[in-house]
C-alpha cells in the first residue's frame, strides 16, 4: 500500500491513463476504422497522448480545484 500523500500523483495517473485510452481509442477509431491493425495504432495513439497527459493533468489540477471551488458552495 501506498502512503496517503501519494494520492494526488497516483490519482492523476489513473485518470490520466483512463481518460487518454478512451479518448484515443475514439479518435484512432474515427481516422481508420476498424481497420485490422486497429489495436496496435490505438495503443501507440495512447501511449504517447498518456506521456502528455500525465504531466498535463499534475500540472492543472490545482487550478482546476481552484476553479471548481469557486464554483460550488461549501
Amino acid at each position: 500500500m501506498l502512503s496517503a500523500r501519494f494520492v494526488p500523483v497516483l490519482f492523476g495517473f489513473v485518470l490520466s491513463a483512463m481518460m487518454s485510452f478512451l479518448v484515443s481509442g475514439i479518435s484512432t477509431f474515427r481516422t481508420a476504422g476498424l481497420a485490422d491493425h486497429f489495436v496496435g495504432l490505438w495503443l501507440n495513439a495512447w501511449l504517447l497522448s498518456w506521456l502528455i497527459a500525465f504531466p498535463v493533468v499534475l500540472i492543472v489540477a490545482p487550478a482546476t480545484r481552484r476553479i471548481v471551488s469557486g464554483l460550488v458552495r461549501a
